[in-house]
């Protein structure tokens, strides 16, 4: 992620819609959003009224989301799982396929593990991850246009390309994003990208064996059970409430 042209190459879709009703349904207000980014999203949560907690490792991400109308309502936090607090919030989500961020199995099973214990009883984790199956990186890499975008200080035109590493044997995708400008030609900013794509059933058993129950799959943005030719799952466990 480049905080500087994120907001503007990725605007609200169905996917935030989805997650905005999702969360409805739930009918919790308490919600720590993990992996929060520029805050594109949570300051959509923030005017649905929910009471917020978002965390990024990202400094200049978070002080950009701070900036937003609305962002006094969010608690921001530069930090990462391990700083959500115990047996605190009644909803932790991450969106925008954060869970893919996550390459090892070690790090992986420290967010699954760090949520749980953030988790009031009764609490759920909702997350979103695309399935490896669809092979989605391929589609990446034949498009050969950049993205554009406009300076938010300066106003100048700038142009962010994509360059692709490939897909490893363990399932992780690497590509590099340059963010130039279009009229010197100067490259701005320049990061290494990296995602680790799941099964649906290597994510489900992970969530269980950090004690998630009731583990559901939704796919593709729609409220009916993912398959394994969904291209993108929603994932969402409880924190198991004893009676």
């Amino acid at each position: 992620m480049i905080p500087l042209v994120y907001d503007q190459v990725n605007t609200f879709g169905k996917d935030d819609a989805f997650f905005l009703s999702l969360l409805k349904e739930v009918n919790r207000k308490n919600l720590a959003d993990l992996g929060c980014g520029t805050g594109r999203l949570t300051i959509h949560f923030a005017e649905a009224g929910f009471n917020i907690t978002a965390i990024d490792p990202n400094r200049e991400a978070i002080e950009l989301a701070k900036t937003k109308q609305t962002s006094n309502q969010v608690e921001w936090i530069i930090g990462d799982s391990r700083d959500l607090k115990t047996n605190t919030h009644d909803v932790v989500i991450m969106t925008a396929n954060v869970a893919q961020v996550f390459l090892t199995d070690v790090d992986w099973e420290q967010v699954t593990s760090d949520v749980f214990r953030s988790l009031k009883e009764g609490g759920y984790f909702i997350f979103d991850t695309r399935n490896p199956r669809d092979e989605v990186w391929k589609r990446w890499m034949e498009d050969k246009t950049p993205d554009v975008a406009t300076h938010p200080q300066t106003g100048e035109g700038l142009e962010i390309w994509t360059e692709y590493g490939g897909m490893d044997d363990k399932q992780i995708f690497t590509f590099y994003e340059s963010v130039k400008n279009i009229k010197s030609g100067e490259v701005i900013q320049r990061e290494k990208l990296q995602l680790r794509f799941r099964s649906l059933q290597e994510v489900k058993v992970s969530l269980e064996k950090s004690g998630f129950s009731d583990v559901k799959c939704y796919g593709d943005w729609v409220l009916k059970e993912a398959s394994e030719e969904s291209s993108s799952f929603i994932f969402y466990g409880m924190k198991y409430r004893p009676f």
